[in-house]
């Protein structure tokens, strides 16, 4: 089906194929690249759930998502990178908490590639030489994530936010965690949740959308897969409060203290329309609170309080949202006290409108420009694929959040019973 929408003046040729994969071209004839994304509704977070074809819930090592991504691109005889590397194509892949996406870019044989993308991802192998080499390589991934300030005041707030729940995990696991990972581990959580009901593939660039369709459609008919079945997770969600640790302190060899604040949402933000209208309203209210374009901005940046590492973003999954601040400062009990005088005025927020209407133009502007980038588009369309929301659709949705409702999002969310803080302090003799 093929539906255009005048306001950002794309084509969306949207197609399920009988085996429950959903196909997304949209054409771009100007453009002399084309990106291509393969993605999975299966993330950091889904290490309890019921293995297909089973009736008794399991939990998986915390990290296998992401020990699956990089074990799908090597192969008996080969590996998929030099595949793409052979036609001049750039593949990666990446694993967040909720999905896991497999990419490449190129401005040539994009059938070839699109070839190499649906068959490697749909062929796994596993065996207990390769998996145990595996375990090698990314334990000095976590290693060097460990060895990452930043990374571990971020996984430090998680870990009070959420001391129960598998968001506040690192994607990539520990040591012991992906110690535990098999081969049959692997192949249960691949069987369970590759499943071609379950992923989305996005194409954004010059192709021909009709035969970059029967190319896709002609590579699945091909191929056997197992009769689609519903996937039952058992990841519970979590808005509880009473669970949240209120502070953390670090000692990490960095030049400079750092700071963080987190508050944990209360409740779910589905994923339609009111959801997502919802999380627009949260991202405009932190640009108008927090945004380097505002007063406050401006006030802590000339006390010190702040530089230009400091930071404010909104998450927001199926079981779990929560809102973080950080930043690097010379004193961060300052800082994090500052943060929580703001927070502690729930909904009584001063909000300008006209800078209100200044920074929905402004994310306006941001979008537009967005969609001229085609990994942009693509990574927007693929993660709105899993939501009832179209990617093209978000402009409307920003166009009509309202002050009102911003002041209902900071009612809904600042909430002192809901803070965390984390603070990283300069090793003795560092």
């Amino acid at each position: 089906m093929a539906q255009t929408y005048p306001e950002v003046g794309e084509t969306l040729h949207d197609v399920t194929l009988p085996n429950g994969l959903r196909v997304l071209i949209v054409p771009k004839p100007d453009y002399h690249e084309t990106y291509a994304l393969f993605a999975v509704n299966y993330g950091g977070i889904d290490v309890r759930y019921v293995p297909a074809g089973e009736t008794e819930m399991v939990e998986d090592p915390a990290g296998i998502a992401h020990f699956l991504e990089h074990k799908l691109f090597e192969k008996a005889d080969h590996d998929a990178f030099d595949l793409f590397g052979a036609t001049g194509a750039s593949s990666n892949a990446f694993t967040g908490a909720n999905t896991t996406a497999y990419l490449f870019s190129t401005s040539r044989a994009v059938a070839e590639n699109l070839t190499t993308l649906l068959d490697f991802v749909q062929d796994p192998y596993f065996t207990d030489k390769t998996v145990a080499k595996e375990k090698g390589i990314i334990g000095q991934e976590i290693q060097m994530y460990q060895d990452t300030p930043g990374w571990r005041l971020y996984y430090g707030l998680l870990g009070n936010l959420y001391p129960t729940h598998p968001v506040a995990q690192d994607v990539t696991g520990t040591l012991a965690s992906i110690a535990e990972i098999t081969p049959a581990a692997l192949h249960r959580a691949y069987r369970t949740f590759y499943q071609p009901s379950n992923m989305t593939l996005t194409v954004v660039g010059n192709v021909d959308p009709q035969k970059t369709l029967d190319l896709i459609a002609a590579n699945q008919a091909a191929k056997t897969f197992a009769p689609a079945t519903p996937i039952t997770r058992g990841v519970a969600p979590d808005y509880d409060v009473a669970t949240i640790l209120p502070y953390r302190s670090l000692s990490l060899p960095v030049a400079r203290p750092k700071a963080a604040v987190a508050i944990k949402g209360q409740r779910p933000v589905k994923d339609d329309q009111a959801g997502t209208r919802f999380q627009v309203a949260v991202r405009l209210l932190l640009e108008m609170l927090f945004g380097d374009s505002g007063a406050l901005y401006q006030d802590w940046y000339d006390q010190g309080l702040i530089d230009d590492s400091f930071d404010c973003d909104y998450q927001a999954g199926a079981t779990y949202n929560f809102l973080t601040f950080a930043g690097d400062t010379e004193d961060p009990q300052a800082l994090s006290d500052a943060l929580v005088a703001v927070i502690a005025k729930g909904a009584d927020q001063v909000l300008d409108p006209a800078r209100f209407a200044r920074l929905k133009q402004a994310g306006l502007g941001k979008y537009y420009q967005g969609m001229n980038a085609l990994d942009s588009m693509a990574n927007q369309l693929s993660t709105q694929s899993f939501t009832a929301v179209n990617a093209f659709e978000l402009a409307g949705v920003m166009r009509d959040v309202t002050l009102d409702d911003l002041h209902q999002a900071a009612g809904q969310l600042f909430d002192l019973d809901a803070v965390t803080v984390c603070h990283v302090f300069p090793e003795v003799g560092a």
